[in-house]
């Protein structure tokens, strides 16, 4: 596996737009897994417009939640029968939790289906913000929200695999150090996949 160079990594970020990322998903074939034996879930993978610098949005989870307690994650939740479909489910949920509203974010496109050991199916929305108003945080769910700069989450110092034990089996996860606190889990390996299909 090749890294990239802190010069390359600069030159990457200096030229990334909300437009090469579009185009980027609209080429991708994605990967959709059954949903039959498993619960569906969608997050919403948020850019954020912040200075003419892209940022992304995760949340640290309140230690009541029933999933993933405490943990850094995207926006998102379990599909409801009334959602009309993935997006709407995973615009919902970001209301739900920080107060942002559907009509303030554009829709780039989908990821690739993920399992994780929870059981879930996890789809993962790709969002654009161009001006971050006030958020309303859910503080049921959300103990805090943090808008990270994207280009931490293209330097190879920041990024590490490790073995954790999750459900009694030892997994190869990757782990972010972009915050005081690691991301891991479901979210890393999904900004691991964006990342990688925006470099590619």
């Amino acid at each position: 596996m090749r890294f990239f160079t802190g010069r390359e990594i600069y030159n990457f970020m200096f030229d990334l737009t909300k437009h090469h990322i579009e185009k980027k998903l609209s080429q991708h074939k994605r990967i959709t897994l059954s949903r039959e034996e498993n619960r569906k879930a969608c997050v919403l993978v948020t850019l954020v417009n912040i200075e003419e610098r892209l940022h992304l949005l995760l949340t640290k989870r309140t230690e009541t939640v029933e999933h993933h307690k405490g943990q850094i994650s995207f926006p998102g939740g379990m599909t409801d029968e009334s959602d009309a479909s993935d997006t709407a489910t995973a615009l919902r949920e970001i209301e739900e939790e920080v107060g942002i509203p559907e009509t303030m974010i554009e829709v780039l496109g989908v990821l690739d289906d993920i399992h994780i050991p929870s059981g879930f199916v996890v789809t993962p929305i790709v969002g654009y913000i161009e001006s971050l108003s006030e958020l309303r945080t859910s503080t049921d769910e959300v103990a805090e929200v943090l808008l990270i700069p994207l280009e931490r989450f293209f330097d190879p110092a920041l990024r590490r695999q490790e073995i954790r034990e999750l459900k009694g089996i030892n997994r190869q996860v990757f782990v972010y150090d972009v915050w005081k606190e690691p991301v891991w889990g479901a979210t890393a390996h999904i900004i691991k996949q964006f990342t990688d299909l925006v470099l590619s």
